[in-house]
């Protein structure tokens, strides 16, 4: 999955970058304060993306493309 469509899925749902690294960056749920990394790259792999909204307390995403 494309890594903008996992940021705007997750900016949908209250998270922001918290902070960034050369390789990751710290996502924050604001309603929840629940952390989570998510790697620098174009794409990511869904079971990654499945395992980041779980962290951060999002419903999964609906349609993955």
């Amino acid at each position: 999955m494309k890594k903008r469509d996992l940021e705007r899925h997750l900016k949908e749902h209250v998270c922001r970058i918290a902070r960034q690294a050369a390789k990751h960056e710290m996502w924050e749920n604001q309603a929840t304060g629940q952390r989570a990394t998510i790697p620098r790259h174009c794409e990511v792999k869904q079971a990654t993306v499945r395992g980041l909204c779980r962290q951060l307390g999002v419903p999964p995403l609906a349609n993955p493309r």
